[in-house]
């Protein structure tokens, strides 16, 4: 029960950031297959509360049968545009440029998720300090001008906070009018 208030409470948090960007579809169909039974069953069997439950059970397991899922089935996590990559040096996989649309939503996507497992330690600096402690664990394959996006919100996000951020966002990067 827990872990379907925590979904509820997420994914509303999430439909209200991308209704400010003007995302209407894409909040509404956020995470939704996070009520699939690959998805949700395991999210309750693992459920803590503090972090997400895809953590645990790739603790227990050594990998997650839900993020696996998850990943591939919504396009604003970083992981669903990984490919191989056609140069015949270096690293075989990379990172594809992601529509900015879903950058924005990432965004929101890890502004909720900080809210929620975070509650009233959140700052506006939340998000960014989740994904640079991302970066020092693993290297994350993202294009680079996917990367240099995220991390241009992220830091306006931490240094003018969400209003200043959301209307850029939707101004500059998703070209909507006021």
């Amino acid at each position: 029960m827990r872990h379907l208030c925590t979904v509820h409470h997420h994914r509303a948090l999430v439909r209200k950031y991308c209704f400010k960007l003007g995302l209407y579809r894409q909040g509404l169909m956020h995470d939704l297959s996070k009520y699939s039974p690959t998805e949700f069953f395991v999210g309750a069997k693992y459920y803590q509360g503090y972090r997400s439950p895809n953590t645990a059970e790739r603790l227990d397991r050594g990998y997650s049968t839900a993020w696996l899922h998850h990943k591939g089935r919504n396009k604003h996590h970083l992981e669903y545009w990984i490919d191989y990559s056609l140069k015949k040096d270096g690293y075989p996989l990379t990172g594809m440029e992601m529509p900015v649309k879903y950058v924005a939503e990432m965004l929101c996507d890890r502004i909720a998720a900080c809210r929620v497992y975070q509650g009233d330690a959140y700052t506006d600096a939340s998000a960014w300090q989740y994904y640079e402690n991302g970066l020092r664990v693993n290297t994350m394959i993202m294009h680079p001008k996917t990367r240099e996006l995220l991390e241009t919100m992220l830091h306006m996000l931490a240094e003018k906070g969400e209003e200043e951020t959301f209307a850029y966002i939707r101004r500059e990067v998703l070209g909507k009018k006021a």
